[in-house]
């Protein structure tokens, strides 16, 4: 099991006394991920889960079109690791450091040096630099509005996501996304220092799963809604996204665009609908 997070002796302070004690801190590292051993980005994750953020990393950035496209995943071995290398991922010092994809033969790849250069992520942004809302019209088809759901599901989804925040409640230095089914069950949690990579490693193990499209799910991300999240639950087809904070403008331009109903500010019995509030009813 990877470490997930780090002991480091803090001084705290009440009012005018300071106390030296021990904290629990996240771990933050960077992840190569490769595609057929050339080295595609490296984002800053918390370690764990690191197939799934490579899987749904590829999915969700439309570079794959299903989990069939992918033969393998693993971490590189020592000989791979240890090549010399003038990429992104130079002086990564462990093997779960690095992972590579192998695509299906029938997958192909006419410019993955193209791809390489249209990435760059840090924990905080998962844009990369190349989506924008004409982007993303022009790939994802809009969601039908069939798929509505009583108000009461979604007052059961933050106390369901908190409590299965278990490096959260250590550290408080997490963000997490959780996927729900229709019924407010809570199906897959993934924690991670970036709330994009939360999404991924979800709609990863979705993708590898073999659950995917996901329309009848909800979405529902600690922090708030940004573009990118939103952006990811259209190519899985997710009907419904929550955050537990405020939505951006780009973040509701987009949901508008793509008939996606986003909902900020889920707290208690109290939520605000930004788009697309028909799909919610009250008994």
């Amino acid at each position: 099991m990877q470490q997930q997070t780090s002991t480091k002796q803090v001084i705290r302070w009440h009012q005018s006394k300071p106390t030296s004690v021990k904290d629990e801190l996240v771990v933050e590292e960077p992840l190569e991920i490769r595609v057929g051993e050339q080295s595609l980005i490296v984002v800053m994750r918390t370690p764990g889960h690191d197939f799934e953020l490579a899987a749904g990393f590829l999915y969700t950035e439309s570079l794959i079109k299903s989990g069939d496209d992918i033969e393998i995943i693993a971490y590189c071995d020592d000989d791979t690791a240890n090549e010399k290398t003038n990429g992104p991922g130079a002086g990564l010092e462990t093997m779960q450091n690095i992972v590579n994809v192998r695509l299906t033969e029938e997958l192909e790849i006419e410019d993955q040096q193209g791809w390489q250069r249209n990435f760059h992520a840090n924990a905080s942004c998962g844009l990369c630099g190349k989506m924008t809302i004409e982007s993303v019209k022009h790939q994802v088809a809009p969601l039908d509005l069939t798929f509505s759901l009583n108000q009461k599901v979604f007052y059961k989804l933050n106390d369901r996501l908190r409590a299965a925040q278990s490096v959260f409640e250590k550290t408080g230095g997490l963000h997490a996304a959780g996927l729900f089914n229709e019924n407010g069950e809570l199906l897959i949690v993934r924690e991670d220092i970036g709330r994009h990579n939360a999404v991924d490693k979800v709609i990863g193990q979705a993708l590898l799963a073999e659950m995917l499209p996901l329309d009848k799910h909800i979405l529902m991300v600690s922090g708030r809604a940004s573009f990118e999240i939103v952006q990811k639950a259209l190519f899985a087809r997710i009907p419904i996204v929550v955050a537990v904070s405020a939505a951006s403008t780009l973040a509701v331009d987009l949901a508008d665009e793509g008939n996606l109903t986003l909902v900020g500010f889920m707290r208690g019995e109290r939520m605000a609908v930004y788009s697309y509030p028909e799909r919610i009813f009250s008994e």
